[in-house]
């Protein structure tokens, strides 16, 4: 069964899934890596889900205030073993319920061109393609999503 905590990203359950993370992006991104690196920093998130099955941390995710009505969404994981079981979606379904408990309006999010499942996930939850945002503007290489919450 799966079982979902909201915490902040102290967590050491979520920071051993975002160690995970990077190595699978490090492969994936290939020489991309260190741009997209520089902007996922965990300095203080205070929005993080992190789910389990059988008490196993097998996904994460978190978001952080973009702007005054938008949340962005940030390190989105789950392990190899757990892929295809619902868990990013049950996460990121609870990060968009918590966004918008806090009234923010919109949620945004960047994943790279090679990641083909975070971009089948992410329109299957609804998240339309928009202009790249921010840091990622200019970038071929990102793809950036938003949804109305």
């Amino acid at each position: 069964m799966l079982e979902l905590i909201k915490t902040n990203s102290d967590n050491s359950d979520f920071k051993s899934l975002i160690i995970q993370l990077d190595d699978f992006l490090k492969i994936t991104d290939g020489e991309d890596h260190d741009f997209y690196n520089q902007y996922n920093g965990l300095d203080t998130i205070n929005h993080v889900v992190v789910a389990y099955i059988k008490n196993k941390p097998v996904g994460c995710a978190a978001f952080k205030p973009f702007d005054k009505s938008t949340v962005e969404i940030k390190r989105m994981f789950t392990t190899k073993a757990a892929r295809g079981q619902g868990v990013a979606k049950a996460v990121l379904n609870l990060l968009e319920i918590w966004a918008k408990q806090l009234d923010y309006q919109y949620s945004i999010l960047e994943t790279g061109i090679r990641q083909l499942e975070a971009i089948q996930l992410y329109k299957s939850c609804n998240y339309k393609i928009t202009d790249n945002y921010g840091q990622y503007k200019g970038t071929d290489q990102s793809l950036c999503f938003k949804k109305e919450l």
